[in-house]
This record gives structure tokens, sequence and C-alpha cells, in this order.
């Protein structure tokens, strides 16, 4: 996907009208507890004051509903984003209407703005036009550096950038960054190719896991979605968490374990070896003070899986081996407790051990299994997107990205 970058595009003296992700997370005080994502689009924030830019930053911040709520204002990520750049950022009262096109149009250039919640408005989600309009006339040009969201057909991702001209339609250098690493991993892979899946949910995964079989050489699977996978096989996964149903939003249930089959039967003749899980870290009871056992392949009534056992470790560490690139999205078992959390953790430390490799994580779990045990900076890139990533990986258009000028 060759874009127009922002540093491609002349912005001295116009409205950049720019869509970022700072939809952190926040303690009961307020309190930013995680400022990844902000740093994460310094750079793209600091080419457009330095190059002398009016910079307009849109958000969204959990799921207020189309109405504001303080608990969910912007205030804090504006607060955090002067303190990082290091000069004053305002925030606007909204995101669109009189006030904020007063304030917008008494920026000088290199000023920091941050638009209140775009999802204080249905508007936002729904793609209405008017809220489209009325965000669009804010900006000269539109940036989109927020990956996370670029799945999502919202009137900030996908209205806005389809209402401003041609030539003015940039992404930054996060998008940049994960089309790259993410882009290159399934189109252009140095080999062995390596895909780990881990997680609950195997009908989230189905379409992954069908586009990754094409592409990788091996697959690992972990996590509760692995048992689904042994019930499909006809094996005992006594307590463990399976996923046998989805619900789905038209209130019709689907099948998972049918899907399952369905799913191993297609990749008896994939490129990829799919490998599951040989033995498990088991417990009687969902607390970490319980009693663990290693049973395997199957589960024991009355026992339930928490993390891959050690001979499974062994198994994955040696398909590892060697692999030159690697993608991984979600955690081997319930890594964020420390009883259970080996699996994971062994994942981690034998991609940090990989030499020469590219090792591209995921997002979401993944990410903040890696960063969790201390691995973040050993790794080539840290998606900044779960669900992005994820839709990437199964090989689906972004409409939102499809808008953006080509270089």
């Amino acid at each position: 996907m060759a874009k127009l970058i922002v540093d491609k595009l002349n912005v001295k003296g116009k409205r950049v009208l720019m869509r970022v992700d700072f939809n952190v997370p926040l303690d009961e005080q307020q309190n930013i507890t995680d400022d990844t994502r902000i740093q994460a689009a310094l750079p793209t924030i600091k080419a457009a004051v330095k190059a002398g830019g009016k910079v307009i930053l849109m958000s969204h911040l959990g799921r207020p509903k189309g109405e504001p709520k303080p608990e969910f204002s912007l205030a804090p990520a504006a607060r955090r984003l002067g303190e990082l750049l290091g000069k004053p950022v305002t925030l606007a009262p909204d995101c669109v209407g009189a006030e904020v096109q007063k304030m917008v149009g008494a920026m000088a250039d290199g000023d920091v703005i941050v638009l209140e919640n775009l999802r204080f408005h249905k508007g936002e989600e729904k793609s209405d036009p008017e809220f489209i309009k009325q965000l669009a006339s804010l900006g000269d040009v539109y940036v989109n550096d927020a990956f996370g969201t670029s799945h999502r057909k919202h009137a900030s991702m996908y209205g806005v950038p389809a209402a401003l001209p041609k030539g003015s339609r940039a992404i930054g250098f996060l998008v940049q960054k994960e089309l790259q690493f993410l882009g290159d991993a399934l189109t252009n892979p140095r080999r062995p190719f390596v895909a780990i899946l881990g997680g609950a949910k195997v009908s989230d995964k189905i379409g992954v896991i069908e586009n990754l079989s094409q592409k990788v050489d091996v697959l690992l699977i972990g996590g509760a979605m692995s048992y689904t996978f042994m019930r499909a096989l006809g094996q005992s996964t006594g307590n463990s968490k399976v996923e046998a149903v989805k619900e789905n939003k038209d209130g019709s249930k689907t099948d998972v374990i049918a899907l399952a089959k369905d799913l191993l039967k297609k990749l008896e003749g994939a490129r990829a070896e799919l490998v599951l899980p040989v033995d498990h870290l088991v417990v009687e009871a969902f607390d970490e003070s319980s009693p663990t056992a290693v049973q395997g392949p199957e589960i024991d009534e009355g026992w339930m899986g928490v993390d891959i056992g050690p001979k499974t470790v062994e198994l994955y560490k040696s398909k590892l081996a060697g692999a030159k690139t690697v993608v991984w999205n979600g955690p081997m078992g319930v890594f964020e407790k420390e009883p259970w959390a080996k699996g994971t953790r062994t994942i981690c430390a034998a991609l940090a051990d990989l030499k020469g490799a590219t090792t591209v994580i995921g997002g979401g779990d993944s990410a903040a299994a890696v960063t969790q045990f201390g691995y973040d900076d050993k790794m080539s890139h840290i998606s900044t997107g779960g669900g992005a990533s994820l839709e990437f990986l199964e090989g689906k258009g972004f409409a939102c990205l499809d808008v953006i000028d080509e270089a």
C-alpha cells in the first residue's frame, strides 16, 4: 500500500485535521495508566507542528454511547500530550460547533488542539453526513494516524477524508509502520514463517487461521481456543473454557465446534503445519492458590486448562528455532496470573532470542504480555491495533486506508 505520507504533505499554515488513537486506559481518578498510544502518535504530531501546521487532533475514548460523559473526556490525554510536547495543548469543549470553529480559526502555525471525544456524538459511529460535514470543515488536510480504528468505517475515519479534496489526505508515521511490518509479513515474508495464535475465541480467528494457513510454514495454537479444537477432535477438555456456541448480533447462534471441525478439514491440504498443544497446565479451581498438574493431550474431568504444558513449551520453542518471520496474536494461557504465565512468558523469551528475525506482535493481550514480561524492546514491531491487526492478518481490506491518497 503506497500511501501519501504526512511528511510529503504541504501543511505550512494549514489546518491539519489528524485522527489519532488516544483511547488510553484511565483509573478511577482519571489518571492515565498507560500512555503508549499517545507516545506512538508523537512523531507524526511533532512533524506537523515543525512543518508549521495548525494541528487539530481527533480521537475517541471508551464507549460513551453517543452522549457526553465526564469519565470519558479526553482532558487527561490532552494534558499528557502537552507534557510530552513541552508546549501548551488546548482541549476543545466539543469536537464540532461554533465554539470549536472559533478556537480553530484563532490558531497560529504550530498550535495544537485536541477535540473532545468524538463518540460524545452518535454521528461518529453512525457516519452521519451532517456530523461529517462539520468535522471536515475544521481541516484543510487530513492525516490518519489511528491504525487501531482503521477497520472502523466511522465519520472521522472515512467520511471526513472522503469529504476533503484529493492530494490532501495522508497517513502518519504510526500507520506507515503498521502497514510496513504487517504488510511485509503477509506479502513478502522471510522464511521459515511462523504464526502463533492464542486467546479465547476460535470464532474471532477463523478467517485469520484460514488466511495464514496458506502463507505460513508453521501455525502454533495456544490459549483457550486450543480447547475448542480439542473438542472438535473428540478429546476431553474437562472444565476448561470452551467456545462451543457464539451468540450473534442478530440473536442467532453459531455452532463453533462445527466451525472448528470444518476448519481442521480445510487445513489438511494447507501449506501450514498446524500444531496443537500436546499437554496442558491444569487446575481444579480458577484461583492462583489452586494446586496445578500437567495433563495431556486430554484434560480430565474436574480440571481446567490455564496454560500450555512443559512438553508443548519445548515443542513450540523447537518450531520457532530458526524462524525468520514470526507473527503472534493471542497469549498461550492466563498470563495475567503469575503461576499460569510460564507458557506465554517462554514464547516471549523465544522470540526475543531469535537472531535476525522479524517479530510482529499483533496488539491486544499479546502486546500486554510482551510489555509485562519486559520483552517489548526486543520485538521488531508491536501493533497498536488489536482488532485492526487481526482483520489485517485475515486479509480484509480497509476502506479507511483506501480513501487515503496514493503516494
